[in-house]
């Protein structure tokens, strides 16, 4: 796994993105991000749920959250980037759910909340630029109740050995250009919430063949 840049870089990044990120990314995923997206919404989060959206970027899975749930449940929208959650507050404001939304800046490997806070957990594609997505991962599981849910959508490494080849080039290029490749590569996080005693309800790929994408659903063991 490639290396992943700091906070700092990382921050910068978004906040020179923000306003763009949305069309930038369905462009280069060709639209497969907002179906993770959807996935990820569909299979872990419930009605009345409390639900944290970690590295929430703009958003847009926060807001399919936040209509998952419902009235009796609320969303919040944790993420690196003041800009990007000035995203985030712009689709709110055009939303009948707003009032449901609470926004929150800070790092996702150093989250601010107790143990056991939230009905469920999502996070979408904010784990692949990540300096730390083990621990980002393991943060997303502490903060969950056990019984609950965590939702992930990450960049993974292709199946077939040519696409993988073809893919590193790809990204060897684009990481030249950090505006374009946003930090992202691929990160596997399934055998550290394994290990964690999470239990895997789903586990598979979508997206275009170079840039594939693991939609992951773990569920926190019960005390």
């Amino acid at each position: 796994m490639r290396k992943g840049l700091g906070i700092a870089p990382l921050k910068l990044i978004c906040s020179r993105i923000a306003g763009r990120y949305d069309l930038q990314h369905g462009l280069l995923t060709a639209k497969s991000d907002q179906r993770g997206r959807r996935m990820v919404v569909e299979k872990t989060v419930r009605a009345g749920d409390d639900v944290l959206d970690a590295g929430a970027g703009t958003g847009s899975a926060g807001l399919l959250a936040a209509r998952k749930t419902g009235a009796g449940g609320s969303v919040t929208l944790f993420d690196l980037s003041d800009e990007m959650l000035g995203q985030a507050r712009t689709k709110a404001a055009m939303d009948d759910v707003e009032t449901r939304l609470v926004f929150e800046t800070g790092d996702m490997c150093q989250l601010p909340f107790a143990d056991d806070s939230f009905d469920a957990v999502i996070s979408t594609y904010s784990l692949c630029p990540l300096y730390d997505p083990d621990q980002g991962a393991l943060e997303m599981y502490r903060v969950v109740k056990p019984g609950g849910r965590i939702g992930i959508a990450h960049s993974a490494v292709p199946a077939k050995p040519l696409v993988r080849w073809l893919a590193d080039g790809v990204e060897e290029i684009a990481w030249k250009i950090p505006s374009l490749s946003m930090g992202c590569r691929a990160v596997d996080v399934a055998p550290v919430l394994k290990k964690a005693g999470g239990h895997v309800i789903l586990d598979m790929m979508i997206g275009v063949p170079l840039w594939p994408f693991r939609v992951l659903v773990v569920e926190k063991s019960g005390e």
